[in-house]
């Protein structure tokens, strides 16, 4: 399993999210569906690369993606 760098954190742009719910499905450990019906992501720990590629691919929208923390004390992967 090759895991992301600390230096990044997983994305969701709230702007583009549907809801479809693919990204909850595929990968429940980081995302979640909230009470707006949108995706949110409940965990930047241990993300296997792998498997956010492919909820990645899979989001309808293109409303997932990973980026650089910028964090001085990496407070995003909590």
């Amino acid at each position: 399993i090759y895991l992301l760098e600390v230096e990044m954190k997983v994305v969701v742009n709230r702007d583009n999210c549907i809801g479809w719910g693919a990204c909850e499905a595929l990968y429940p450990e980081v995302f979640q569906i909230d009470d707006e019906g949108l995706s949110t992501v409940i965990s930047n720990e241990n993300i296997d690369e792998a498997k956010l590629t492919e909820v990645i691919e899979g989001c309808p929208t293109s409303a997932i993606s990973k980026e650089e923390c910028g964090c001085s004390n990496c407070e995003c992967n909590k």
